[in-house]
């Protein structure tokens, strides 16, 4: 539980920063900080998800501080909610609607692509 927390600390740090980093406000035309935040999430827990994490030498409770802690609170489906709502009561309906799009497409795809990925690197660890 307690490298869960740090992870999750250090994941809501980093969120934050890119927050920082990809400047937007409530009432930005499109969340960019969210998509990019959400994205990388979605490709690194798919990398992780593939396989590859049982390659790897790390105690699993280091994975899991790291996928749940950190990963966990690094995306935000929250976030996510507010931004739509908040894009459709600033009348960017097409923005939401892209927003909506993107996260979902894009999400299952990056972790589609994350997952071959790990599966890739882990069969390649085999036939060294």
């Amino acid at each position: 539980m307690i490298l869960i927390g740090i992870g999750g600390a250090i994941g809501a740090a980093l969120r934050y920063g890119v927050s920082l980093l990809l400047f937007t406000n409530e009432t930005a035309a499109f969340p960019f900080a969210t998509v990019a935040v959400n994205l990388a999430g979605c490709f690194l827990l798919g990398l992780l998800s593939s396989g590859l994490e049982l390659k790897l030498t790390a105690n699993p409770d280091y994975l899991s501080a790291f996928k749940t802690g950190l990963i966990g609170s690094f995306t935000t489906f929250s976030t996510f909610s507010i931004e739509v709502i908040q894009l459709l009561e600033h009348h960017f309906y097409f923005s939401a609607f892209l927003y909506i799009l993107i996260s979902a497409i894009f999400g299952l795809i990056f972790v589609a692509l994350g997952m071959k990925i790990g599966k890739s690197l882990s069969e390649r660890e085999k036939s060294v």
